[in-house]
């Protein structure tokens, strides 16, 4: 349960960062409300987590040679509703849809790899210390 709890929240990050990013870059045609970020995160999130498996599997049985680009079709569908749902993001033009698909879909993937990285490595650097200190290493 608690495995769970932390990839949503590194999930939930991870979308927070590409969003943030995307209409930090693309400021003109990719815009994020500070009103409804929280709105817009939750629902990229669970829309990407929701569509990626379908869209796939959908890849793989009518278009395979477009398995490849999964991860960036289901952001940008995902982008899609986001931008449906709530008013916290804006999107405008071919330009910001294209590269903002690309800039979100880049930074949760690399968000996704690095973020268990640092919160796993602080953790095992506290066990660490437990332990040359004489002490039971933490469960937490």
């Amino acid at each position: 349960m608690v495995t769970l709890l932390i990839r949503g929240a590194i999930f939930l990050a991870s979308a927070a960062l590409g969003l943030l990013v995307a209409s930090w870059l693309l400021k003109d045609t990719f815009r994020l409300s500070a009103s409804g970020f929280v709105v817009a995160v939750v629902v990229f999130a669970v829309a990407q987590s929701v569509l990626a498996p379908f869209i796939a599997k959908a890849a793989a049985r009518y278009a395979p040679a477009f398995l490849g680009g999964i991860g960036l079709v289901s952001t940008f569908v995902a982008l899609l509703v986001a931008s449906l749902v709530g008013g916290g993001l804006t999107i405008s033009g071919a330009q910001g849809w294209i590269l903002g698909a690309v800039v979100v879909w880049l930074v949760t993937a690399v968000a996704t790899l690095v973020l268990p990285m640092a919160l796993l490595r602080g953790r095992t650097q506290g066990t660490r210390t437990d332990r040359r200190a004489g002490r039971p290493a933490s469960t937490g």
